[in-house]
């Protein structure tokens, strides 16, 4: 019995020591859910129309672990990590922690984390998509697929230091990659700085980033991708409104090789008819340079999408978009997969659930 008791009371110690050191910790599971239908035409080289069943309709669904904890001082340690699902086969979508794979510190200085993680521009840009970067439908962080590029900017990085903070209606932030090179430290180095200021109803937002590519011995030069964003969004009860436009430029390191230039532009309206339901309109348009003349697809792509919230955690969706390209070139819905047609409509319905 005295043996009995002695484990219990050690037992009991453990777990209040357990508790007392975990009491300032914070670990939360959460996820997000977003499968439907998706029917469309030109989907194939003869035309034809496809009814697929897909993962992320009005987001990409993903899941993850996030925490922090309380070091005294006013800092604490931070961490993220988060993967992606593929909810139209159950697969994971990439490595395990494809989307983050973080840890930081946080206190009145801001925030700083290293490891893969989305990049600043992201963070900022995500705030003025009318539509949220839906992987179906949304141009705002590239074009479509079809063309020599998708003009568009990087929303995540391998080796990243990131570090976001903000100073009364002012938020800042900016981020460095290693491109983790021998030949030198700028090959494959990457970095971004962004901004957003408030101003009453309305918020302004400015980014720019510099993705560089490795060095070609052949020209001593490398490929530099640089991308600026220039954005306002208003809101004024159920009407919101957003207008962004973005500069996208490649400068080929090899010889002989030409630039890549675009500049995208879009702008959405959304309106919330009551508690329940929202809808909203976007359109975006790529105005393709540096092309030969008559071979600029010069791609717009217009969106209607209907919300209606079943709960604070769970939505049905249905979104509509078609999308148009000049002179017979090719373009499509997709940001990820490439148009059989000079032209291309889709419409999917869905359900989004968070946890």
């Amino acid at each position: 019995m005295k043996k009995t008791s002695l484990t219990l009371a050690i037992m009991a110690l453990a777990a209040a020591a357990g508790g007392a050191a975990h009491a300032q910790s914070n670990v939360q599971v959460y996820g997000l859910l977003d499968v439907g239908v998706e029917t469309a035409n030109n989907k194939s080289a003869t035309g034809g129309s496809q009814t697929s069943v897909i993962s992320g309709g009005m987001n990409t669904s993903r899941w993850g672990l996030r925490g922090t904890e309380d070091l005294g001082g006013g800092l604490k340690a931070v961490f993220n990590l988060e993967g992606g699902i593929l909810m139209d086969t159950g697969a994971q979508d990439g490595v395990l922690f494809k989307r983050q794979a973080t840890v930081g510190l946080e206190g009145a200085f801001g925030r700083v984390v290293i490891g893969r993680s989305f990049t600043s521009v992201y963070d900022t840009v995500i705030a003025f998509d009318p539509m949220g970067f839906a992987p179906y439908y949304s141009w705002a962080t590239s074009g479509p697929a079809t063309g020599p590029s998708k003009y568009g900017f990087t929303t995540q990085y391998d080796n990243i230091i990131k570090y976001a903070g903000s100073a009364g209606d002012f938020k800042f932030a900016a981020n460095y990659a290693a491109g983790e090179q021998t030949t030198g430290a700028q090959d494959s180095a990457k970095v971004g700085f962004a901004g957003t200021y408030k101003l009453g109803p309305a918020n302004l937002m400015a980014t720019w980033e510099r993705n560089n590519g490795n060095t070609v011995p052949a020209t001593g030069a490398r490929d530099k991708n640089t991308v600026w964003h220039l954005g306002v969004n208003y809101e004024d009860g159920p009407l919101k409104l957003w207008g962004v436009v973005r500069d996208y430029k490649l400068v080929a390191g090899k010889a002989l090789t030409a630039d890549v230039d675009a500049t995208t532009t879009w702008a959405g309206i959304a309106y919330k008819t009551d508690d329940v339901t929202t809808l909203t309109g976007a359109i975006y348009h790529v105005n393709v340079k540096n092309v030969a003349a008559g071979k600029d697809a010069d791609p717009t792509m217009y969106v209607a999408r209907y919300r209606y919230a079943l709960s604070k955690r769970t939505d049905l969706h249905v979104s509509a978009a078609y999308a148009k390209a000049k002179n017979g070139q090719l373009t499509g819905l997709s940001r990820d997969d490439a148009g059989f047609g000079s032209s291309q409509h889709g419409l999917t319905v869905g359900m989004q659930h968070r946890f």
